[in-house]
């Protein structure tokens, strides 16, 4: 196997395009790091506090139907995945601690980590591994199905070894293998309200939608990290109640801040806010199978009728950036900066309607917070812009409360989300290819996913941004995504929270807040 030598942190993507034609790549363990302050050494001990948006009384930590931020955020608590993907952006080795790639990048070898246990004393060993990525591949109902559906092979080496054959190559693995719901547990483990894995913490307490306790195992295999005794999830679904619950001392750190109380939260004394600008997009999906949402026109008439700008500085109150209805963001090398912005036009609104035949459009919007904060009343602003355009609205409000099992991929217009994805490549194939789970809009088209694949094996990087540019523009002139904006994410810690950052996926340092922050007294 020709090698490129060891890269620090994994597998650096800059390197591989390069020369991704001739030579293999490599990565090898880096050191755990956690980032504080100069002189600010980790203590241990104390019970974490989170208020968090993004639960529901559905919730499960089956890996594979994870689907918002309180059961990833459990889960990394009590399990690890096969990769992470640091503060830099970039692979770093998990529970596979070594990765090596054949020329063309479709033949991978993986080391998996020795000495490592899971919560019930079992060693992790390659049928974990494989278990593990296979409760994702072949008849699943999980929503990576579509990440991994290249991969036609997956072998055994050896005790910690495992070999990966994808049917063409693809430089990206190694991120696609850190998504959120790549979870190990034991091979055949199957009980998810209470699952084993080698984390920091085992579950305690997990009643979905209300709370969740977790407890410090004392063994942790990663060094500096699991510094508290316990971690304890309060699921607070409204926003005024969370904030609150922070500057009354309830909590010690919570999700999803409302945009218009950021400044106040933040000039209170010992409060600290955590602004982090990543791929985290707002979106009013259109299921383009269902009538009126089947004529691309209607599509363009609702882009091209929604005022993006005044629910940013209204809602976000300039926590965020105007979106051009694609998932790209600006901070991705990949991002396609000379795409027209679809701005706010109710003439070019009605001139699509009346080339649908229509001379005004009826439609029925749902929408819960559940989806961002803000949701709704960014919807109502959406309503009175749709006026002019001959768009007549109608906001119907859903409960938070499952708003993602019974809405969101069932009512035909409905607000949702998504967290960034480490690659332009994994964010398109997990949302816009054909047959992928998630597909929220249900838009199919054989020609991007033609190209989705190609891009995957283009070592030129001009070749690859000019394709990527080409997948960016058939989303937005085709595709059931209105996409406003791009929005902050907004956290806020109390004042015994230490080690609290940015992560350029997520909030909450990625979710895996719970085993790098430390408590003072």
């Amino acid at each position: 196997m020709t090698q490129s030598g060891s890269l620090r942190g994994g597998l650096d993507r800059r390197t591989l395009l390069g020369g991704a034609g001739s030579v293999g790549a490599t990565a090898a363990l880096a050191p755990w790091r956690t980032a504080w302050a100069a002189g600010d050494t980790p203590t241990s001990g104390g019970t974490l506090r989170l208020g968090m948006s993004g639960g529901a009384t559905s919730d499960s930590l089956d890996p594979r139907t994870i689907t918002d931020w309180v059961p990833v955020n459990l889960a990394y608590q009590v399990m690890n995945g096969f990769i992470e993907i640091d503060e830099h952006n970039q692979p770093v080795p998990e529970l596979l601690e070594r990765w090596d790639a054949k020329p063309g990048f479709a033949e991978w070898v993986f080391d998996v980590r020795k000495g490592v246990t899971f919560s019930n004393g079992k060693t992790l060993d390659a049928d974990d591994i494989i278990y593990s990525l296979n409760l994702h591949r072949g008849d699943t109902k999980s929503a990576a199905k579509a990440t991994l559906e290249d991969i036609v092979d997956i072998r055994k080496l050896g005790p910690s070894q495992i070999a990966i054959t994808l049917s063409s190559g693809n430089v990206d693995l190694p991120y696609l293998l850190s998504d959120y719901h790549f979870f190990v547990v034991p091979n055949g483990w199957s009980d998810w309200m209470k699952p084993v894995g080698t984390g920091g913490y085992t579950l305690e307490v997990f009643e979905p939608g209300i709370r969740s306790i977790t407890r410090k195992r004392g063994d942790y295999w990663k060094a500096g990290r699991a510094h508290v005794d316990a971690i304890e999830i309060r699921c607070i679904a409204d926003t005024t109640a969370r904030t609150n619950a922070l500057i009354s001392g309830q909590v010690d750190v919570i999700n999803r801040m409302d945009a218009r109380t950021v400044d106040l939260v933040a000039r209170r004394p010992g409060l600290q806010v955590i602004r982090n600008s990543a791929g985290q997009h707002a979106t009013f999906l259109m299921n383009v199978t269902d009538k009126p949402y089947d004529d691309n026109n209607v599509r363009l008439a609702l882009k091209y009728g929604i005022d993006r700008q005044k629910i940013i500085d209204t809602v976000l109150h300039g926590y965020g950036v105007v979106g051009n209805d694609h998932p790209i963001p600006r901070s991705s090398p990949f991002f396609a900066a000379d795409l027209p912005q679809h701005a706010y036009d109710p003439d070019k609104a009605r001139f699509h309607l009346k080339q649908a035949g229509l001379s005004s459009l009826p439609v029925t919007l749902a929408v819960s917070d559940a989806a961002f904060t803000g949701a709704t009343d960014a919807a109502l602003l959406y309503q009175v812009a749709g006026k002019p355009a001959g768009i007549d609205m109608t906001v119907e409000r859903k409960s938070a409360d499952g708003y993602f099992g019974s809405v969101w991929m069932k009512a035909p217009f409905c607000a949702s989300y998504w967290g960034g994805r480490p690659t332009a490549d994994g964010m398109l194939t997990i949302a816009y290819k054909s047959d992928a789970a998630w597909n929220e809009t249900f838009w199919k088209r054989p020609a991007f996913d033609r190209i989705l694949l190609a891009a995957r094996t283009e070592a030129d990087g001009g070749k690859r941004k000019a394709m990527y540019f080409d997948l960016q523009k058939m989303i937005s002139e085709d595709g059931g995504a209105v996409i406003p904006m791009f929005i902050d994410y907004l956290e806020a810690g109390g004042p015994k929270v230490r080690g609290m950052g940015p992560h350029p996926l997520f909030d909450l340092m990625g979710q895996r807040i719970g085993e790098k922050v430390w408590l003072t007294s």
